[in-house]
């Protein structure tokens, strides 16, 4: 894939058939629904580790960055949300901001907003 594409709804490139991406996921899914063997092979060592600590307590911590009118068609800015317990990411967040930024302050107002939120 190709690093920092900008993709538009006027795209002259040729149409993709969807239907060979479609069959791939439903076999994903299937393969994980009827063999829970095949599913979690190998994942038994890993997913979010909480530390042992001596008495103190786990500190959250929360990063958020935005850019700015960086969708060619509407020009709305892209908000990015991290979020850690300790050391380990608990949740994460990327969505379209609704509303058109018009400038980089405004855009980390709002995409700080929706970390709050």
């Amino acid at each position: 894939m190709e690093e920092r594409l900008k993709l538009t709804k006027a795209s002259i490139a040729a149409k993709v058939d969807a239907t060979l991406y479609r069959s791939i996921g439903g076999g994903h899914r299937y393969i994980v629904h009827t063999r829970p063997d095949i599913a979690f092979a190998g994942t038994m060592d890993q997913g979010i580790i909480f530390p042992k600590t001596d008495g103190s307590r786990l500190q959250l911590t929360v990063f958020s960055d935005t850019d700015m009118a960086a969708d060619i068609d509407g020009r709305r800015s892209t908000s990015g949300v991290l979020v850690f317990l300790g050391l380990a990411p608990i949740s994460w967040l990327s969505l379209k901001q609704k509303v058109v930024a018009l400038s980089t302050c405004e855009a980390k107002y709002v995409a700080a907003a929706t970390t709050a939120c």
